[in-house]
């Protein structure tokens, strides 16, 4: 059951990350070139939950985890 809830808390945090990063690329015109969005996104804190996310439900699905119940 916490490999579910592990899993599930992964994948929002993914999408939400995901979501925003596809968000602020409207801030990609002629006027601005793609290393001023890469440092623009780094500085923002809800891009991280994409790699974070993404880290949570690979490993809710990969690590090992032992329940004794």
């Amino acid at each position: 059951m916490m490999r579910l809830f592990f899993y599930l808390l992964g994948f929002g945090m993914a999408v939400v990350g995901g979501v925003t990063s596809i968000a602020y690329l409207n801030l990609v015109t002629e006027r601005t070139d793609w290393k001023e969005y890469v440092l623009f996104v780094s500085t923002r804190i809800e891009c991280y939950l994409l790699p974070i996310g993404l880290l949570v439900a690979w490993l809710s699905i990969y690590f090992p985890f032992h329940d004794d119940g």
